[in-house]
């Protein structure tokens, strides 16, 4: 099926951009979420020659303004048959005894809550439809555990979890929902969690091949684009240099 409307969160950097990207490629139209309006319209204006481009600014942990916005959409914008639920942040790489209370509020704001304030305010038109489908961008984070990851490690299992309801409660409207969980990708992911810290970030993928966004994009794409009867339900990727969420082998 050509031509299916795609709403992608996160979409100015990482997953979400390489996602963009991809999908224009591939007779997607896309309406394009994210912060940072600046990015938006650059992004927007990169795919506009190649399919039509909706770009809506707002942050997901604000359930007003994103109800506001979905529900603001254009008619011909309206009916979303792909959701792609990428925005999230990691903030802080502290044991939980002195773990900032603001960088957990930021991580369940954005990977949690955000991630439901999305979905609700798109699964009506699915559901009237009966169709359509979720990819929810979770990490390796959210199958194990690791020291100082916490509330991270929480919030992405919640993904996961969510992932899981989502499957059963929308099997009656014939929605698909996918899980994706990568570990290592090389991305913006790492300066966010070090506040800034460039040579920390990039430290984190010193010594071997870490997933690049266009890998997760291309994963995203055979999942929303398999027959009718098929749903890649829960999918873990690693690099190959990546056993589990701490064994990494460098060179």
């Amino acid at each position: 099926m050509t031509n299916r409307i795609a709403l992608i969160t996160g979409a100015t950097s990482g997953i979400g951009k390489a996602t963009a990207r991809l999908l224009a490629n591939t007779n997607f139209k896309l309406i394009l979420c994210g912060r940072r309006k600046d990015r938006l319209q650059k992004l927007a204006a990169e795919l506009a020659p190649i399919t039509s481009v909706h770009t809506l600014s707002f942050d997901v942990r604000n359930q007003q303004e994103t109800a506001t916005q979905i529900a603001a959409l254009p008619d011909a914008w309206k009916e979303i048959d792909v959701l792609v639920n990428n925005a999230g942040n990691a903030h802080g790489l502290d044991p939980i005894q002195t773990g900032s209370i603001d960088d957990w509020d930021a991580m369940l704001d954005i990977n949690v809550k955000g991630l439901l304030y999305v979905t609700k305010a798109v699964l009506p038109v699915m559901v009237q439809r009966n169709r359509g489908h979720i990819v929810n961008i979770g990490s390796i984070a959210g199958k194990e555990v690791y020291a100082n990851g916490n509330v991270y490690c929480a919030s992405k299992f919640a993904v996961d979890a969510l992932t899981r309801g989502m499957r059963i409660d929308l099997n009656a409207h014939g929605i698909k929902v996918t899980g994706i969980h990568p570990g290592m990708v090389e991305t913006e992911f790492s300066l966010v969690r070090f506040k800034g810290n460039a040579d920390k970030a990039k430290s984190v993928y010193n010594g071997f091949d870490a997933l690049q966004g266009s890998d997760i994009a291309e994963l995203i794409l055979f999942a929303i684009t398999r027959p009718a009867h098929v749903v890649v339900a829960d999918l873990v990727v690693l690099p190959t240099a990546q056993a589990s969420a701490t064994v990494v082998r460098r060179t």
